[in-house]
């Protein structure tokens, strides 16, 4: 597996898989400890990620504040990726938002700089992609993004945000478990030369198998609403992991590097990985040393359809 990989049609290279940051915002999540993030942030530029997701919709910053923490003494070194959300999208909407994660990643510019949601997404006031477009060009022109990206976007919403400027990057939900993008976005970005950046390509942690038969959650743990979890999907989810243990077994991996593996081994497509420790994101970076066989990446699409074949055409993962 090839240490870093062109970002779309930029200059940038980022390693094949990406640290997800969703969870050091804690808002959504339980038991998430700063210390421990910190630490999982040097562990996985350690171990070869040299790339970091997050939103200025995680805790309201402060995902993207933890971010800097943790990297500004190598900040020449990491890929800086943040995204504006929905309800920001208006044209100093979006200028406003970019100088406050600036602020937030104590940084003079962004890497990657993603729209999270399409307009009108979560009870969003719509607003014309040109006029969202045009504010992230002049962020570009003026040095302070270096490359464009969306997020959650359809085909026709990126062709259509295309016309305006160059898209670099696509974050859909991907995984084994989950794959309408295969059908609709994902062949579009290989035509266009727009890198895939894979989010949930652990399924939230259940291709990791860290997930007993009943599942238990804190009440404000945002997987509660996921729909792999439902129990009408999860008995297929439970008898999946079953079949996927002894090909990570006889490739001596974890069932989580497994599940990277196959995401990556997908020409332009990278995954975000979450970790909410040392050990877990030196797991995750672990995964880009695994080439699957032939034969393997077919036994494992196979099992994966599965899981697949009971769900709806609808790409959002939770029922919230």
């Amino acid at each position: 597996m090839e240490a870093t990989r062109q970002l779309g049609k930029s200059d940038i290279r980022i390693s094949p898989i990406v640290m997800g940051m969703w969870q050091a915002g804690k808002e959504m999540w339980a038991g998430i400890d700063d210390q421990e993030i910190r630490r999982a942030l040097r562990a996985a530029f350690d171990a070869g990620i040299n790339a970091f997701d997050t939103a200025e919709m995680y805790g309201k910053g402060h995902s993207e504040r933890m971010l800097a923490a943790a990297t500004a003494d190598i900040r020449g070194k990491v890929v800086y990726m943040t995204k504006v959300f929905s309800n920001h999208l208006k044209y100093d909407q979006v200028i406003a938002a970019c100088h406050r994660s600036l602020k937030n990643l104590k940084t003079d510019h962004i890497d990657l700089y993603q729209i999270h949601w399409p307009s009108g997404a979560w009870g969003s006031r719509p607003v014309p992609i040109e006029e969202t477009m045009r504010a992230l060009n002049d962020l570009k022109s003026q040095g302070k993004i270096r490359a464009i990206g969306v997020s959650n976007f359809s085909r026709a919403q990126i062709e259509e945000a295309a016309r305006f400027g160059t898209i670099d990057s696509l974050q859909p939900p991907y995984s084994l478990f989950w794959r309408q993008a295969e059908k609709d976005a994902l062949p579009t970005c290989a035509v266009n030369g727009i890198t895939v950046l894979a989010y949930s390509p652990m399924a939230q942690g259940i291709l990791a198998g860290r997930f007993g038969a009943q599942p238990a959650f804190a009440k404000d743990d945002h997987r509660r609403g996921h729909r792999l979890f439902q129990p009408d999907i999860y008995p297929r989810v439970q008898d999946a992991l079953e079949r996927l243990r002894p090909i990570a077994d006889r490739n001596r991996v974890t069932l989580g590097q497994l599940a990277l593996a196959w995401v990556i081994a997908h020409p332009g497509v990278c995954a975000i990985a979450g970790a909410r420790s040392a050990a877990q994101a030196a797991e995750n970076a672990g995964a880009a040393g695994l080439t699957l066989s032939a034969a393997d990446r077919a036994e494992m699409d196979a099992i994966g359809r599965t899981v697949t074949a009971a769900l709806d055409d609808n790409p959002v993962q939770w029922n919230f």
